[in-house]
């Protein structure tokens, strides 16, 4: 048995320790999708805390037709989306303390001039990422910075696949368009252009065209 769903049963049954083992796998990819949505925000850690809040709560209604990690993420999705719109505007990210990396992640010791440039990167980033749509900016940060398949994006949003890829075209066209005229963002737009899929998951970085 697939050993998510042997723990859902478990948690089901009153099992506590089973819904502890349920976070402990899968806090830091939800922490991940809140960082990336949310921004480098000091209210991610509560977030993540009310998407587990609402796991606890929803865990009946988890049938198992999809992999417990897409039902987690639509979760963290729709709290992320329901939180921002709480506060009726986005954070501004460039006026805030700003981490090197989600919270929780194994984080690489750099030199103070290099945490600098990362910093100033990452404040960027996210400002350009704060102007574009919220259903765009989902679709974008599911695929491109967490790398789930265009098909499992649709389960995970309730939308057609064609919508995804149609979203995807679009969120890279204005995101990366934007880093590439940012001097501090080109060569990340250039890294991320190598490992990009360039067919059937959507439009390449460079040369794209509405269609």
């Amino acid at each position: 048995m697939d050993p998510d769903r042997a723990l859902v049963e478990r948690a089901l049954a009153g099992e506590e320790a089973a819904f502890r083992q349920l976070f402990a796998r899968h806090r830091d990819d939800a922490a991940r999708v809140v960082y990336r949505m949310l921004g480098p925000s000091p209210e991610v850690e509560d977030v993540v805390q009310e998407v587990f809040l609402h796991v606890y709560r929803s865990l009946k209604s988890f049938r198992g037709d999809a992999r417990f990690s897409t039902w987690l993420y639509r979760l963290a999705v729709n709290v992320t989306r329901m939180h921002l719109r709480r506060k009726r505007s986005r954070p501004r990210f460039a006026d805030i303390e700003v981490p090197d990396t989600a919270p929780s992640e194994e984080t690489i010791v750099l030199d103070p001039a290099e945490q600098v440039d990362q910093r100033a990167r990452v404040k960027a980033l996210y400002r350009l990422l704060e102007g574009i749509s919220e259903k765009k900016r989902e679709v974008i940060v599911l695929h491109d910075f967490e790398g789930m398949p265009a098909k499992e994006i649709a389960d995970t949003l309730g939308i057609p696949v064609l919508t995804v890829r149609t979203r995807l075209f679009y969120a890279r066209k204005e995101l990366y368009g934007a880093m590439a005229a940012d001097p501090s963002l080109r060569a990340v737009v250039a890294a991320v252009a190598e490992r990009l899929p360039t067919d059937s998951e959507g439009a390449s970085v460079q040369g794209t065209e509405e269609a």
